[in-house]
């Protein structure tokens, strides 16, 4: 999405996630992040989204179009040009809060701790103050924090089938 050439005006990030949120959150979504740079003679204004279950392409084209309308109505980007990319985070994003954290249950995540320590495990399980991992066969409770820095290990020999089975939203499970 572009926008004719103009006189350019700063947006700080703050305002812009405020105005981004309740747009994002109509789509059951998360606004992970909103930023502008500068691109040449315009301004990139990129914006992730997520949700729990996971974001399709569809689901992005929706969130674009509406923040797109909303954008036209508001005059938050200023006059200037710009392009709107919106996308979900790859999976190399840091695990910063504990929804980063339950999205990723079952993934392989390296830790670095704040006291200096590391560890690698499987995200059994996470709440409000603290994932459990499975560190080689064992369960360790690790603090949110007292985590410097969390990020999902990428697995290509990952074995198909091994994400835990989605239960559908009126909570009904099919057995074959």
């Amino acid at each position: 999405m572009s926008r004719k050439p103009g006189p350019t005006r700063h947006t700080d990030t703050t305002s812009l996630e405020n105005f981004l949120r309740p747009i994002v959150e109509q789509f059951g979504c998360d606004l992970e992040a909103a930023d502008v740079t500068p691109a040449g003679r315009r301004r990139l204004l990129r914006v992730l989204v997520d949700r729990d279950r996971g974001i399709s392409l569809d689901d992005v084209a929706e969130v674009t179009r509406a923040i797109s309308k909303a954008l036209d109505a508001d005059d938050i980007m200023g006059d200037g040009a710009y392009t709107l990319e919106v996308s979900s985070p790859g999976v190399d994003r840091p695990l910063t809060l504990p929804r980063h954290w339950r999205r990723n249950l079952t993934r392989l995540v390296a830790v670095t701790l704040t006291d200096g320590g590391k560890l690698t495990g499987r995200i059994k399980s996470a709440s409000d103050e603290a994932a459990e991992l499975d560190v080689d066969g064992k369960r360790q409770s690790v603090a949110y924090a007292d985590v410097e820095k969390a990020k999902v290990q990428i697995e290509f020999n990952r074995a198909a089938g091994n994400d835990e089975p989605e239960t559908p939203a009126d909570g009904t499970v099919e057995e074959n």
